[in-house]
């Protein structure tokens, strides 16, 4: 896919994508929530990316759904009447996809589904769908210029992006329900209280410092260790019983400890750093896929 709203850059193996619509603050649309889909899935397969780091254009992290858009601006067809059934038993269905399924959604799910760390660099207004977006990355930093919100009730609407799922994991329910509620717009200062961001640093310093953080992740480290640990943190945390975790614990641990493992060993004795060899495009272990299907 040729991008359009969207920088796709790799450096040191670390991927940057640049929200880019600079001058509409980079306001969210259908397309670049199909390029952003694409980008991560891309990424999920290609071994030089290791870490990603996600940011914007300008002066605004994304300013949320692009409001000027003809029609519904949200991309959906006012046409179709949507059951509970239809969301169950043709979630994968074009119409259904293309017409009813919610953008946002499909973005972080893409987000959810990938390989890589995700690292997520707040530099400016991130409201909307430019906050829920960034719930599905692993690690937010802001900019002391970030100004978030989940402003949904503002325009008698509903948190989307699967927020209702990650935000209350973030930062609890009290939290998650009073900034859906009110709606407000907020500073990094709050988002840092909250629990919504690690860490708050100037404007200059934000990239370069989501660069570091990428590289104490990724340097030294198995790729396909990091890909199942990252999953297994995300999906074993939401099973009701942690038995749940201990049968994929068990798989990763039997899989990774004859591969990389013995490597990770060996430097270990040896005193050296590791030299790893396995790639998440054809490494992962056979149970991989059959995991992380869904339902």
């Amino acid at each position: 896919m040729s991008y359009q709203t969207i920088r796709y850059e790799v450096s040191e193996g670390i991927l940057t994508l640049t929200l880019h619509r600079p001058e509409q603050m980079n306001a969210f649309t259908p397309e670049m929530a199909n390029e952003l889909i694409d980008a991560f899935q891309r990424a999920s397969g290609d071994d030089t990316v290791r870490a990603i780091i996600v940011t914007g254009a300008g002066k605004a992290f994304c300013a949320g759904m692009d409001l000027s858009a003809p029609g519904n601006v949200f991309g959906l067809d006012e046409s179709l009447r949507p059951t509970l059934e239809d969301m169950h038993e043709r979630l994968d269905d074009p119409a259904v996809v293309q017409g009813i399924r919610d953008t946002g959604g499909r973005v972080t799910l893409a987000i959810y589904e990938c390989t890589k760390p995700v690292i997520c660099a707040i530099n400016g207004a991130a409201v909307g769908i430019g906050a829920t977006m960034t719930l599905a990355m692993d690690i937010r930093l802001a900019s002391e210029k970030a100004r978030i919100g989940f402003v949904f009730g503002k325009i008698g609407i509903v948190p989307e992006a699967c927020s209702s799922w990650f935000l209350p994991r973030i930062v609890g329910i009290q939290q998650a329900l009073e900034w859906v509620y009110t709606a407000d717009i907020f500073d990094a200062q709050e988002a840092l209280r909250g629990r919504l961001v690690r860490s708050v640093h100037p404007a200059e310093q934000l990239l370069d410092e989501a660069r570091k953080l990428a590289h104490k992740i990724v340097d030294n480290r198995s790729p396909v260790a990091l890909a199942l640990a990252r999953q297994m943190l995300y999906r074993n945390a939401a099973e009701p019983h942690p038995v749940e975790a201990h049968r994929i614990d068990s798989l990763g641990m039997f899989y990774t400890s004859i591969a990389d493992g013995k490597e990770g060993v060996r430097a270990f004795l040896e005193k050296r750093a590791p030299e790893f060899q396995s790639r998440v495009s054809t490494d992962l272990p056979l149970f991989y896929k059959e995991w992380v299907s869904g339902p």
